[in-house]
C-alpha cells in the first residue's frame, strides 16, 4: 500500500489558503481575506488541485461552489488550523498577567450568563490581555463531543451528555417551570403539565433537558409548540400565552424582569442539576488550559457560594 505525502514535505501556508478558499468560495474574496494577491492565491489553489486531484471550487455560472471533497475537507480545515496556531503559540513559561490566548468554549447560553460570566470577570483581573470566545453548542458537536474537543477548550454541559471525558463539576442549579402571569398563581399540578402546550429549549433523541426527560418517564406526553434553542429566548414564547416552559433556577430573577410571568416549582422532584467543564485529554498537561480550568472552578464556587 503506498504512503501518502510527507508531512515535511508539505506547505503549511496551504493550510492557511485552503481554510480561506472554502470558507470565501471565492479567489478574489480570499486573497482579499489574506492580504494576498489575487495571482499569487491562485497558484495556491493550482496546489491544492495537484495534492488532492481535485478542482476543490468548481464554477457553476457566475459563481463558484465546493466539490464533495472539498466539502468534506471543511469540516477537518478550521479545527487542524486551530491546532496549528496552538502549538506555535504555546510558551515555555505561562504567565496569565501578559498572556494573549483565546480559549474556545463551547455551551447554552445559560452556562454563557451564569458560569461564563463570572469566569469573565475573574479573567479581566488577573489575564487583561486573554480571551474567550464562547460558541453555541449543536446537537451535532455535542455527539461528536470527543473529536470537536481536541481542537477547542472545553464544553459547559450538565452530567449526562459526555461520558469518557475529563471534566471539573462548577456548580449546581434546580429546574422550574415557566408560565404566563395570566395563569392562576396556586401550585401547578401534575395534570396541569399534561393539559398544557409547552415550549422545549431541546427535543431529539440525544439533545433534551433532563426535566424534560423527567416527564415522559412520570407518563406525561408534552404537546410541544415550540422549540427553541435558547434558555434566555424561551420566556418570550410563553408570556401571553398558555404554554409553560423549563429554565434553570438562576434564570428566575432574569425571567421576572421579562414581566408577563411567573416562575412556578415542579409538581415533581425534578433531577437536580450539575454543571461542569468538560475537556479532551489531549489538554490535561497544559498549564494555560490548567489555569482556564482552575478558573472555571473559581467562578462555579462563586456560584453555589
Amino acid at each position: 500500500m503506498s504512503e501518502g505525502p510527507s508531512i515535511s514535505r508539505l506547505d503549511l501556508n496551504l493550510l492557511v489558503a485552503l481554510d480561506a478558499l472554502l470558507t470565501e468560495r471565492s479567489v478574489t474574496k480570499a486573497a482579499q481575506r489574506l492580504r494576498l494577491s489575487q495571482p499569487a492565491l491562485s497558484a495556491s489553489l493550482a496546489r491544492l488541485r495537484t495534492h488532492f486531484g481535485d478542482p476543490i471550487l468548481a464554477r457553476r455560472g457566475n459563481a463558484y461552489e465546493l466539490t464533495p471533497l472539498a466539502l468534506r475537507l471543511a469540516e477537518h480545515t478550521a479545527s487542524a488550523l486551530e491546532s496549528a496556531r496552538r502549538v506555535f503559540e504555546s510558551q515555555a513559561e505561562w504567565s496569565p498577567a501578559t498572556a494573549t490566548r483565546e480559549f474556545l468554549i463551547y455551551g447554552s447560553d445559560y452556562a454563557f450568563a451564569t458560569v461564563g460570566r463570572a469566569a469573565a470577570a475573574l479573567a479581566h483581573e488577573r489575564a487583561p490581555h486573554v480571551r474567550f470566545r464562547f460558541m453555541l453548542h449543536t446537537t451535532a458537536i455535542i455527539d461528536e463531543a470527543e473529536q470537536r474537543l481536541r481542537s477547542v477548550d472545553g464544553l459547559l454541559i450538565p452530567h449526562g451528555f459526555t461520558p469518557g471525558l475529563h471534566h471539573e463539576d462548577l456548580w449546581h442549579d434546580r429546574w422550574v417551570i415557566v408560565g404566563s402571569s395570566e395563569r392562576p398563581q396556586h401550585p401547578l399540578t401534575m395534570q396541569d403539565l399534561a393539559d398544557a402546550p409547552w415550549v422545549f429549549t431541546y427535543q431529539s433523541r440525544t439533545a433534551f433537558t433532563s426535566a424534560g426527560r423527567q416527564l415522559e418517564e412520570l407518563g406525561i406526553d408534552p404537546r410541544v409548540d415550540i422549540v427553541a434553542e435558547s434558555f434566555l429566548a424561551l420566556p418570550h414564547f410563553i408570556i401571553g400565552t398558555d404554554r409553560l416552559g423549563l429554565v434553570q433556577a438562576r434564570l428566575a430573577d432574569t425571567v421576572r424582569s421579562l414581566g408577563g410571568l411567573q416562575v412556578f416549582d415542579p409538581p415533581f422532584e425534578a433531577t437536580p442539576l450539575t454543571n461542569a467543564l468538560w475537556w479532551h485529554p489531549v489538554h490535561d498537561h497544559d498549564p494555560e488550559h490548567a489555569w482556564m480550568r482552575e478558573l472555571f472552578a473559581e467562578a462555579g464556587r462563586s456560584l453555589d457560594a
